[in-house]
């Protein structure tokens, strides 16, 4: 454990970016050979968007680090945050902080962003993919990206995260985000075992249905415990699920990067209300 914590605590901006740009990879060429759907879009075109929206995020984090980095060099000096106020074995220590981070910095943060007008306004940015993959992941509105930094930031300050357990997340969030929006076909077994522990594409695929109130479920990214505590969690057949959003539905809004910078300070569009309940 003690050279776990060293490695993260000195992690460098390559590893960083090995472990970001390695996941992609990884999971796009699984995909590739394990479709659950075949999608007959441009598949480049659509790489290339997603490209460029996780290259803002990546500038966005860059230039924004140092207010992380401080946080934890503080919360660890002074003793603040809840991991300060308890004694734990190391392993423990980290299992724990880690998954808090998940809660307050993931889950809760896309719990709000889909309850709050002004922030759902950026995050419909990340629900306009019709043909999710594991390039999807990381499709969010440069200002998303500042506002799930303060989340962040916020859960450093809660938690009482050391730079050592910061790193270990991040890596962890990036990684499994990922994953669970990948376009793999998992083995029935195999999904049934992970998801009791840790968020799989089929059951994130749900929450990227393009109709409420399957929009607005599943939103963990890490563990799958958040959903299921409080009572978000769905398992649908995720061969009925229809992606994208049903207020930006049209491909020219959003298959234009130009478009999709837009829409957050464009007039906000009410949920569509249908006549007849869409059940899967």
């Amino acid at each position: 454990m003690d050279i776990l914590i060293q490695y993260f605590e000195n992690i460098s901006a390559a590893h960083r970016s090995m472990i970001l740009f390695g996941g992609l990879t990884l999971f796009l060429l699984i995909e590739s050979g394990l479709p659950l759907f075949h999608f007959k879009n441009n598949k480049w075109k659509h790489l290339g968007l997603n490209l460029f929206f996780t290259f803002t995020t990546i500038l966005i984090n860059f230039f924004l680090a140092f207010l992380l980095i401080s946080s934890c060099a503080y919360v660890s000096a002074n003793d603040i945050g809840l991991l300060n106020f308890i004694d734990l074995p190391i392993g423990l220590y980290a299992i724990i902080g880690v998954m808090l981070m998940d809660f307050i910095s993931a889950w809760l943060a896309h719990f709000v962003f889909h309850k709050i007008k002004f922030l759902w306004q950026f995050h419909i940015i990340h629900h306009t993919d019709k043909t999710v993959d594991a390039s999807t992941a990381n499709r969010h509105h440069p200002g998303e990206s500042v506002l799930r930094f303060a989340f962040t930031c916020l859960a450093i300050w809660v938690v009482g995260t050391p730079i050592w357990m910061l790193m270990i997340y991040q890596a962890s969030s990036a990684f499994l985000s990922q994953f669970n929006h990948s376009n793999i076909k998992m083995p029935k077994l195999l999904d049934e075992v992970l998801v009791l522990f840790i968020c799989t594409p089929n059951m994130h695929r749900v929450h990227h249905h393009y109709r409420q109130p399957y929009s607005d479920s599943n939103y963990g990214n890490i563990f799958s415990i958040w959903d299921r505590i409080f009572g978000t969690f769905k398992s649908v057949d995720n061969k009925k699920l229809k992606y994208g959003l049903d207020t930006h539905i049209n491909d020219s809004e959003v298959e234009s990067i130009w478009n999709l910078l837009k829409i957050p300070f464009a007039t906000y569009r009410p949920e569509i209300k249908y006549n007849k309940e869409d059940k899967l």
